[in-house]
């Protein structure tokens, strides 16, 4: 590894394009690279010789093994992706942090081959199918039950405020840590507050976004915020209280082509796999349905 090769964000940064467009053109085999670990690398003379050639095949003519994109933020996604790259070598799997909204909407625009979601629908009280089939239209996908994981409130450690539940939001002189736009933490809240019949717009801190669990969590313990949306876990890393809402099922979508047929043979191999099962459980997921087919179209 040379000291000057490019993270993707800073290659993102260079081109003044999305980190995902980088994965996607990493994918393409447009922008030659390596895997140092779980990050990618980009060599500067191969970002130079992309920028000077036209776009449409490997300009470096280097050996590029063919790549696939894993969209989402959950730790077991990482774990996923290496018993990915261990099992099938001939590819190599990208990880990309995005929320879930946006990975389907990324999915729908072909920049995307594996995305988790965890998208609440207020109206069915279900999770991702009444989402995937208004956004994937047109789109041959399957969904694979990955597990389930705790959701709900954050608040400092012994709820100084008593928040209870959603309605508690309605508290005056209260701080809320909101998550990005197409975030699952997101979705959830927002359909919760039309649920309650809350308007956000009296929620002080609405706007105040935080890109990950970990930041909502972060901003808790700092006194920043008073109550925030996240998952069990990261409240128990962060020695904070977690008020639990919702039990939420967080699924793999993959578009089902002929291109996908070996990975969606992996996937399922490897979510029915002892060892992954076990890696999950560690977690505090629940797995009872991992790997099962949940639907198909």
């Amino acid at each position: 590894m040379n000291a000057d090769d490019l993270t993707t964000d800073e290659v993102a940064k260079l081109l003044k394009v999305s980190k995902l467009t980088v994965y996607d053109l990493i994918k393409k085999g447009e922008i030659a690279s390596y895997r140092v670990g779980r990050q990618i690398r980009v060599e500067r003379d191969a970002l130079q010789v992309y920028k000077g050639q036209p776009h449409t095949t490997n300009p470096s003519n280097k050996q590029v093994p063919a790549s696939a994109i894993i969209s989402g933020q959950d730790n077991s996604l990482d774990i996923l992706a290496k018993h990915l790259n261990h099992s099938l070598p001939s590819k190599q799997f990208l990880r990309s942090y995005m929320g879930s909204l946006d990975g389907l909407i990324a999915m729908y625009q072909g920049e995307a081959d594996i995305v988790s979601t965890h998208l609440f629908d207020g109206d069915t009280g279900k999770y991702n199918i009444p989402y995937l089939r208004k956004i994937l239209v047109n789109k041959s996908f399957i969904v694979i039950h990955l597990m389930k994981r705790k959701a709900g409130l954050y608040v400092a450690k012994d709820n100084p405020i008593n928040i209870t539940n959603w309605d508690s939001l309605k508290k005056p002189n209260i701080t809320l840590a909101n998550r990005e736009t197409g975030a699952g933490a997101r979705v959830l809240l927002d359909e919760q507050l039309r649920l309650h019949s809350i308007d956000k717009h009296m929620i002080n801190g609405y706007n105040n976004v935080y890109t990950s669990h970990i930041d909502v969590a972060s901003a808790i313990v700092s006194g920043k915020s008073d109550v925030g949306v996240g998952i069990e876990q990261v409240a128990k890393l962060a020695n904070i209280d977690f008020i639990e809402q919702i039990e939420e099922n967080y699924d793999l979508v993959i578009l089902n082509t002929p291109e996908n047929k070996e990975i969606i043979e992996h996937i399922m191999t490897i979510l029915h796999d002892n060892t992954f099962i076990q890696m999950l459980q560690s977690l505090h997921y629940g797995t009872n349905h991992t790997g099962e087919v949940i639907y198909k179209q």
